[in-house]
Parts: structure tokens; C-alpha cells; sequence
């Protein structure tokens, strides 16, 4: 009997972490689905975006017109935040962290995009760090950043809710909250891509 008992809950046991596990490294990409930006290109969604920098990402449009996660996160100032404080106008959303090379590598072209287009689009990097404030103000200290804030996110509420699984992860919100597309990965935001993937959104702004 006990034995009975004892196989079939372990079997449901292991399919249930195994599910798990599959979805944790899910990146929601669809080979079939496309959407049309400013340049005039067909964007696929799943698309590999490799840049001269050794950056490379995967677009994601599988999640476009969804609203925003509502899980909050801190300010710099050290209060409570949510990602639907920054309707009204685009928003880009960045999550990162200190011992991410990559997501190190982004900081300075996400800081020269937000001075760029600062009177069209809201560039929002929250670090997934877990040592919070006392990890990101030193990283933030000795770099001269112009627009970039330290965001910070110690309960990985963003990381989850998004469930891309990888850092960096980048979100583009339209100025209503809802999801335009979705970077898996790192890219050169400085470059013509970036630009073209932005434009749709920011020429309705």
C-alpha cells in the first residue's frame, strides 16, 4: 500500500518541477509571429539581434498589448514604486544587475538613449540585485550617468513577473502601459536596430 501510494507522488513530483523548470527558461518566443516597425521591416518574433559589440538578444513580440506587472519596487529616494507611476509617456524598462556583464555593458547606451529621446521616452533600469541600495548606489557612484537612476528591485518582483528567465531583460510600455515588445538579452542601444524598433512607438507619443 505504501508503495502504491508512495510511486505515483513522486512521479507527479518530478513532473511538477520539471514544468517548472521549463517555464523558468522559457523565452516566450514564437517563430511565426511578426510585427511591422517604422523602417518598413517585418520583425520576427524570436528574431536573434547580434550587434557589433558582441551583444546579443532576442526579440519578443508574443506579449505585445499585455499591461504592465503591478509588482512594486524602490525608488532611489527609497519609496515605494510600480511600473503604472510612469504612464502617460513610453517607457523602457531594464532589469539588470551588478554581476551581470552583459546588463554592465548596456548601462552607458541606455543612459545616452534616455538623454536622447528624455521628451519622448522614460528609461527605467532596476537592478535585480538582492543586496539592494548597498550594492547598486556604490555602482552607480563611480559612473556618470546623466538620466539613469538607481532603481532597485531586491525582491526580484520584476524578474518574475516578467519570466524571461535571462538578464538583461528590456520592456517596451506604450504610453497607455501596454506591451509593444520585449529584448531577451543584450543589445547596442545606440544602433540603428534599437532605433528602428523604438520609432513605431515614440512617433506616437
Amino acid at each position: 500500500m505504501i508503495l502504491e501510494f508512495f510511486v505515483p507522488f513522486v512521479m507527479r513530483t518530478v513532473l511538477f518541477i520539471v514544468l517548472i523548470m521549463s517555464l523558468a527558461a522559457c523565452d516566450r518566443g514564437s517563430s511565426e509571429a511578426e510585427q511591422e516597425f517604422a523602417d518598413g521591416k517585418a520583425q520576427e518574433d524570436g528574431e536573434t539581434i547580434e550587434s557589433g559589440k558582441g551583444l546579443v538578444g532576442k526579440l519578443d513580440i508574443s506579449q505585445r498589448g499585455t499591461a504592465m506587472i503591478d509588482t512594486p519596487f524602490q525608488a532611489p529616494d527609497g519609496s515605494s514604486v510600480r511600473l503604472s507611476n510612469f504612464t502617460g509617456q513610453p517607457l523602457l524598462v531594464n532589469i539588470w544587475a551588478t554581476w551581470c556583464a552583459p546588463c554592465v555593458v548596456e548601462m552607458p547606451m541606455l543612459d545616452t538613449l534616455a538623454a536622447r529621446e528624455k521628451d519622448r521616452l522614460k528609461v527605467l533600469v532596476v537592478s535585480q540585485d538582492i543586496q539592494g541600495t548597498e550594492k547598486v548606489a556604490p555602482f552607480f557612484e563611480r559612473r556618470d550617468f546623466k538620466e539613469l537612476e538607481p532603481y532597485v528591485d531586491p525582491e526580484n518582483g520584476l524578474s518574475f513577473g516578467f519570466g524571461s528567465g535571462l538578464m538583461p531583460t528590456t520592456v517596451l510600455y506604450d504610453a497607455q502601459g501596454k506591451e509593444v515588445w520585449r529584448v531577451i538579452g543584450a543589445m547596442d542601444w545606440d544602433g540603428a536596430k534599437a532605433a528602428a524598433l523604438l520609432e513605431e512607438t515614440l512617433n506616437q507619443s
